[in-house]
């Protein structure tokens, strides 16, 4: 695959180091599924170990109702107050891999450098679990976060919630389910790169074809394996599918941020324009020359630090609030 022109020169240098990354999209069914699940928990477990002084404690709570209980991961940075401030974290995963243990080494990186507790949802997979299992299995954990807060050692009063990619989406989809069943009471949300239309019609969900990480074709397989024959069509929940939200007013205050080379360029762009236009306080940030997850990838590219010192900034200012 031919290189974007744009793609900005650390990344680029990076990426002729680094294997081809590849998402096969052949199939849906259950071989095609594990085969991609193995794959990126390979690339996982070949990572070095978290080094972190962050306690990690993972808990069984309820599920929705009538649905299994859904495990939770919890991270206590050393010292935390008594009213800490809370981060609710969904990992990423283009709705079909990944669980919270992915998302450790950045999760500690924000509860350490936030003095914050979080918490951190495995939610049911696509496509055997498809919508509304995901976002309803986000929205449980939130319930139970926020009605534990106590315990947890969390200030209720500064519970925000956050994730990236499919998680940023799913973030978005229970920030609206909070809204609309009256709570949790969320102080913030941290939209990362978050996937939110499955239309895929904007110019940018058309322009990558091919992309360093996740093509229009792997966005299609993971609507696809989240909605079935409703995706694109009429009958689809914004709860899955925040872009489809008609009013985004009464929601916390927002950051996203995005790649100017993804397939999600152009649904972000527009999402925290409808934000603003809601009269909800928004940051926005357009990566120049980024793909899609480039700041996990090369963490210690001069825009990935980039991306990550505005969101802990964006945090922080939230907390103080």
């Amino acid at each position: 695959m031919a290189l974007h022109p744009n793609l900005d020169p650390e990344l680029s240098a990076g990426l002729e180091r680094m294997p081809p990354l590849t998402f096969d999209t052949s199939a849906l069914g259950p071989e095609g599924i594990e085969a991609r699940r193995t794959q990126i928990n390979a690339l996982y477990a070949a990572m070095p170990p978290v080094r972190t002084d962050v306690s990690i404690e993972d808990r069984r709570v309820p599920g929705p109702r009538g649905e299994p209980d859904v495990r939770v991961r919890i991270y206590r940075p050393p010292g935390a107050s008594e009213e800490a401030p809370g981060l609710y974290w969904v990992h990423g995963g283009g709705m079909v891999v990944g669980a919270p243990e992915f998302d450790d080494a950045l999760v500690s990186g924000y509860a350490e450098q936030l003095g914050a507790v979080a918490v951190s949802v495995d939610y049911r997979l696509a496509p055997e679990h498809p919508d509304p299992a995901p976002v309803e299995d986000c929205y449980a954990g939130l319930v139970w976060t926020a009605g534990n807060a106590a315990e947890l050692g969390i200030d209720p009063g500064r519970l925000a919630i956050g994730g990236m990619s499919a998680g940023g989406g799913l973030a978005a989809g229970t920030a609206l389910l909070a809204r609309d069943r009256g709570g949790p009471a969320l102080a913030f949300q941290l939209l990362v790169c978050p996937m939110l239309d499955d239309r895929n019609i904007t110019p940018s969900s058309h322009e990558f074809a091919e992309a360093v990480t996740w093509n229009r074709a792997a966005n299609l397989f993971g609507w696809t394996a989240l909605l079935g024959d409703r995706i694109s069509g009429g009958d689809v929940s914004p709860y899955a599918a925040p872009a489809r939200a008609a009013d985004l007013s009464g929601l916390p205050p927002a950051f996203v941020d995005v790649g100017e080379l993804e397939v999600f360029r152009d649904e972000c762009v527009d999402y925290a324009q409808r934000l603003v236009q809601a009269g909800v306080s928004t940051e926005f940030h357009l990566y120049p020359g980024a793909f899609h997850g480039f700041d996990i990838l090369m963490p210690d590219a001069e825009l990935s630090r980039r991306a990550g010192a505005a969101r802990i900034a964006a945090l922080k200012r939230a907390f103080r609030r």
